[in-house]
């Protein structure tokens, strides 16, 4: 009897730290969520250097696409366009 009774508090305590100890399985579910908010981060700045990657292409290779930029993030103009200027 007394045997099975101190198994049993060793089982249950080693159970209890299992589940709540350190590098159990609360601390292994919460680093799976962070690994899966960290994988989902890798792949949102992928897709972002890939569109990065696509627009240095394009200023690279074509003239049009580097007037159009100049044209809409510098204000620039090209010789004979007419410039409205509107004043409030």
């Amino acid at each position: 009897m007394k045997i099975g009774r101190f198994l049993l508090g060793i089982f249950i305590i080693m159970s209890l730290y299992i589940l709540f100890g350190n590098r159990g399985f609360t601390d292994y579910r919460m680093l799976k969520e962070k690994q899966a908010a960290l994988e989902e981060t890798n792949a949102c700045i992928a897709a972002e250097n890939d569109e990065l990657k696509r627009k240095i292409l394009l200023l690279k290779t074509d003239p049009r696409h580097v007037e159009i930029v100049a044209r809409r993030e510098l204000g620039m103009v090209k010789k004979g366009d007419v410039v409205y200027q509107f004043i409030d």
